[in-house]
């Protein structure tokens, strides 16, 4: 990849995972009841059809890991379990009063924080609680995200007996001096311990999570960190770009110089080192970031394209509604987003008040519904297409002429209603996606909100 196109391209951008991307909400509009109204409205329309998507935010982790950006609470005290899984399963209430029938969940996920500092009887007792209100849809998929340093085999064959197939644990980097750059000791050992004990279970997809453009990281430490997840065989691998966002999380991701960072186009070979070696192994790229052998369910929806990408990530079962739930959990209607508040406490409080505790969102128009199809087009097909009336978005001039750099350095190719992007410029994806956001262009931010995008 040229220098002079990373240079050129490497800008603060979303990563969209939604759109319109959360600083551009229209929070001014949204209010309880226009989401309420959008989330029923969304629940009649697609129980029966194809279920609903359960996010559970589980923040508390016992030590602050400075690579991280997630909304979590730092303790050591684990009484503090039982009185968050029951204001969760409250929230859950509130929700359910509000369906017109029994909800079906297809997709659901324990997300963090660190799901695994939780006890496996507060696990069970949490999935007991869920399901006392809803039914396993027969093509169900339940996914979590351990800790390799505190996840026993109880947990996982607990979690396992309760429907769930799926765990990712978190890698980020073995050599130890970036480990101790970013407060995450875990050695080859306890991944390796980890991901046994799931195979053994029954486990059918175990992924790995990878980061490159981590402080002191080498292109050396990326192949080491590669080859020993070779060992492993997980069945998915994501490698994310470490998103360096100081302004937004404090002290969290200040725990080293900025000057220890790989910059730019030293950054990007890293990624690319990453690809080519994922390659040999025989793992297809998946979106972005994202890497899956054949045999895994991610790889299929790529072949079928259905691949969906939300506020969970890369998914293989897209549904119209997804409830989040929990300290700072973000719900996605299709036709309206909300998010929880931020705080352990103040959350309690609002659901022991028995209201969903939401604090901001936004309500799509239709021009938003539209372009956020092309946009999750781009970010999981790499095409998109306007051919159509339902598809055709309003000022699309504006729109090509902010693809002409990119169609120009070869990045993009246009034609008279499509759009497709080369995989060998898949790493400017993001960039591809931003031509298409019409908040971003019609209201400029005065502070830094986003990572860079390559």
């Amino acid at each position: 990849m040229k220098t002079s196109l990373i240079q050129k391209y490497n800008v603060p951008g979303p990563r969209y995972t939604s759109y319109p991307t959360v600083p551009f909400w229209d929070i001014t509009t949204f209010t309880p009841e226009n989401w309420k109204a959008s989330f029923q409205k969304s629940f009649i329309e697609s129980n029966q059809k194809e279920g609903i998507s359960v996010y559970i935010h589980l923040p508390f982790c016992e030590s602050l890991c400075t690579f991280c950006a997630c909304h979590k609470h730092i303790t050591k005290r684990h009484e503090v379990e039982e009185e968050y899984i029951a204001t969760v399963l409250k929230e859950w209430q509130l929700y359910i009063n509000e369906f017109s029938e029994t909800p079906i969940i297809k997709e659901l996920h324990l997300g963090g924080g660190t799901p695994t500092f939780f006890s496996k009887e507060n696990l069970k007792f949490l999935m007991d609680g869920i399901f006392k209100l809803a039914i396993p849809h027969a093509d169900a998929e339940f996914s979590f995200e351990g800790h390799p340093n505190n996840t026993t085999k109880a947990q996982l064959q607990t979690l396992y007996n309760c429907g769930f197939e799926r765990v990712s644990f978190g890698v980020q980097d073995y050599n130890e001096k970036v480990q101790k750059a970013i407060h995450r000791i875990q050695p080859f050992e306890a991944v390796a311990q980890v991901t046994k004990w799931a195979r053994e279970i029954g486990y059918t997809s175990i992924s790995h999570d990878l980061i490159f453009g981590l402080p002191h990281q080498t292109k050396e430490n990326v192949i080491y960190t590669i080859n020993k997840t070779k060992e492993l065989q997980p069945d998915r691998i994501s490698f994310y770009s470490y998103a360096h966002v100081p302004w937004v999380k404090g002290v969290g991701q200040r725990g080293f110089n900025d000057n220890d960072l790989p910059k730019d186009d030293e950054k990007r070979a890293l990624y690319e080192i990453g690809k080519q070696l994922f390659a040999e192994l025989g793992y297809e790229e998946i979106g972005m970031d994202h890497f899956a052998l054949k045999t895994d369910s991610l790889y299929q929806a790529t072949i079928n394209k259905t691949l969906h990408r939300n506020f969970m990530g890369y998914t293989a079962n897209k549904t119209q509604l997804m409830i989040g739930l929990g300290m700072s959990a973000i719900s996605d209607s299709w036709y309206g987003f909300a998010q929880n508040v931020k705080t352990v406490k103040e959350y309690q409080k609002i659901v022991s008040e028995g209201k969903i505790p939401v604090f901001r969102g936004h309500i799509l128009s239709k021009e938003d519904e539209i372009i956020r199809k092309h946009i999750l087009n781009i970010m999981c097909n790499f095409y998109t297409s306007w051919h159509l009336p339902s598809t055709q978005i309003n000022n699309i001039e504006m729109h090509l002429a902010l693809l002409k750099g990119l169609e120009q350095d070869g990045l993009v190719i246009v034609d008279k209603n499509s759009l497709t992007v080369p995989k060998h410029a898949r790493p400017f994806v993001r960039n591809i996606c931003m031509a298409f956001d019409q908040k971003m262009h019609q209201k400029k931010l005065k502070d830094k909100v986003f990572s860079m995008t390559i």
